[in-house]
């Protein structure tokens, strides 16, 4: 086992994609480019019990968030397109950004599909050669690359801790004063550190420090503070009688700009792969589909293999010229490497569709043996 080891870090990048679900289903079909996308549950609307996984710009637009329940999403915008989760296709997405990020020779702690850390030091023996300019022209680089590899745009917040960071990429994404999520004027990288820390954040409420969630901004609130300098101004004991020592303590340090500088670059490994084709022209006839799957297997199948890793769930995606999408799964009997046995098992779950329309895409996914578990039913 590999043992992970933490390491603190001159500058903190914190990289951003943006809308990153919509992103991904937008490369796959760009038509959807500018119309309200909203993905969550299985993309049924009226289903209980689901909520929204992510929503355009176009869609928060209207007051649709991430969390939201689907049903309330549909109430506020019926007609936008409603897509289900496709877990294979984003895992794919994510890793190619963070094989992009690991490629800048840097390391990098991955917080999920869409955000990552980059911790950028000392190079040798020489002294930090990453000035204000170097870094956000560094910045920039990263954000080009994985614009040119992976078709997906981002924002990178720099600073010196994690926190800041994650607190600049707001800033990233929208400039001091600009209504969330407009976008306009957005500088797309930010650099935020003690130099323009109370500038910037010092009369912002405190829940817009990261971490600080609304029961702790209420208490606050109801302690007499309600702005960040507020909250510099109260001693560290007060903080400490009212929410005690790890919180308090945390408190008095994160309203000062100060946080974790820590990297950690855990061995990360693809819990599957999965490639999908958008058809130039609709396909209809079966075994079209069967020969188009076939085909993306093979391609997956090589790269599995290159891997040297094992198969031991496939899984299909159809979806229809009105956007109707499913993905349906099949755990192997045994883990497989063999393409006729895999073949077979796409051709079955082909047929397991309602299809009552032309096919406008197909994906297959092949889920991945990892050594911290055991392949799951």
């Amino acid at each position: 086992m590999t043992t992970s080891v933490s390491q603190r870090y001159r500058w903190l990048l914190h990289v951003d994609l943006d809308q990153f679900q919509v992103s991904v289903e937008r490369l796959r079909s760009p038509e959807l480019v500018g119309v309200p996308v909203i993905v969550g549950g299985n993309g049924d609307p009226t289903e209980a019990r689901k909520v929204v996984t992510c929503a355009s710009y176009e869609a928060r637009d209207v007051g649709v968030r991430a969390g939201m329940p689907l049903r309330a999403a549909y109430k506020k915008l019926p007609d936008a397109v409603y897509l289900p989760l496709d877990m294979g296709a984003y895992d794919a997405a994510s890793a190619d950004v963070m094989d992009v990020l690991r490629g800048t020779g840097h390391p990098v702690e991955v917080w999920g599909w869409d955000e990552a850390y980059l911790g950028v030091s000392v190079r040798g023996a020489e002294v930090d050669p990453y000035d204000d300019a170097a870094i956000v022209e560094f910045a920039e680089r990263v954000r080009h690359e994985i614009l040119e590899r992976c078709g997906l745009t981002s924002c990178v917040g720099i600073s010196d801790n994690k926190q800041r960071a994650k607190m600049a990429t707001g800033f990233a994404k929208r400039p001091p004063g600009a209504a969330p999520d407009d976008g306009v004027g957005a500088p797309r990288v930010f650099l935020l550190d003690d130099r323009n820390w109370l500038d910037l954040m010092g009369q912002r409420p405190t829940r817009d420090l990261w971490s600080v969630g609304p029961k702790t901004s209420a208490k606050l609130a109801a302690n007499g503070v309600e702005t960040v300098n507020d909250l510099i101004a109260t001693p560290r004991d007060d903080l400490i009688a009212t929410f005690g020592p790890h919180q308090g303590n945390w408190l008095y340090v994160l309203c000062r700009g100060g946080g974790d500088s820590t990297i950690t670059a855990e061995p990360w490994l693809a819990r599957s792969h999965s490639k999908s084709r958008t058809f130039a022209t609709d396909i209809a006839d079966p075994s079209e589909m069967r020969t188009a799957a076939a085909e993306l297997l093979r391609e997956l199948l090589d790269q599995v293999v290159a891997e040297e890793r094992l198969p031991f769930r496939v899984a299909v995606t159809v979806r229809t010229t009105t956007f109707y999408t499913r993905t349906k799964s099949r755990k192997l009997p045994a883990p497989s490497l063999d393409f006729d046995q895999l073949e077979a098992v796409v051709a079955d779950l082909l047929t397991k569709f309602d299809i009552d329309r032309p096919v406008r895409l197909l994906g297959v996914r092949l889920d991945l043996v990892t050594d911290e578990e055991a392949p799951a039913g």
